[in-house]
């Protein structure tokens, strides 16, 4: 059997389903585990060193999170992602974000203004350390904050329910050629509308962030197909 996946170091503060989970969730990412390609479960807790109780539940977390598909008496596989897909998820984040923007932009307090503001560059530095987990760390507080500052609890928990769904399509489009500076500039004027206070004008800014970064990732699937 070929080994494409390093055991897994049982010291991790983390369930061992979650570290499972992560692990295979970056394969995917990473093209380790490649689209329409058959997920064993012996395989994998081979390869992890795990037993096959963790495995499952990951993959089981993985299909709600739109990375794996189950498919009736023929096995789970890698999810292909189409241009359908990508079109739907990228219509509900768009219309939460523009939303969470403006609101945020009439209900934001200083502090908050101030937090978004230093993660803004804590990710340049970490771009430019090329530190592409502490950038996606970053980046998620950065949102987290502004889902927080729309001061609408219903809201917040629409986007964590469906949040899960879009890590696949973020990660991607994060990894295409220049879209890291591209998002910092990006994040920057939201944060500059925001802190004048210009509702329309966070919105406009949000609503350009999402329709760049959906462009992202259908050029970089296009490019996979392609190579």
């Amino acid at each position: 059997m070929e080994r494409r996946l390093l055991p897994i170091r049982l010291d991790s503060y983390k369930p061992l389903r979650e570290v499972v989970s992560e692990t295979l969730r970056e394969a995917i990412i990473n093209g380790v585990l490649k689209p329409g390609e058959r997920i064993m479960e012996i395989q994998l807790a081979e390869e992890l060193g795990v037993s096959r109780t963790p495995v499952r539940e990951a993959i089981r977390k993985l299909e709600l999170e739109g990375f794996v598909v189950m498919m009736p008496r023929r096995g789970t596989y890698v999810a292909d992602l189409s241009i359908k897909d990508v079109n739907e998820v990228y219509e509900i984040r768009t219309a939460l974000d523009v939303l969470a923007a403006g609101l945020a932009a009439e209900r934001i307090t200083e502090e908050e203004l101030e937090q978004m503001e230093r993660l803004l560059v804590e990710i340049g530095e970490y771009i430019d350390q090329e530190d592409v987990d502490k950038i996606v760390e970053a980046d998620s507080k950065f949102h987290d904050i502004l889902y927080q500052a729309c001061r609408n609890d219903r809201l917040v928990g629409i986007i964590n329910n469906l949040r899960e769904q879009f890590t696949r399509f973020r990660s991607i489009s994060m990894a295409f050629p220049g879209r890291l500076k591209n998002t910092l500039e990006e994040h920057s004027r939201l944060v500059e509308a925001i802190a004048q206070r210009d509702g329309e004008a966070a919105q406009r800014v949000a609503r350009e962030h999402m329709e760049n970064a959906e462009q992202a990732l259908l050029m970089d699937m296009n490019a996979r197909r392609q190579s």
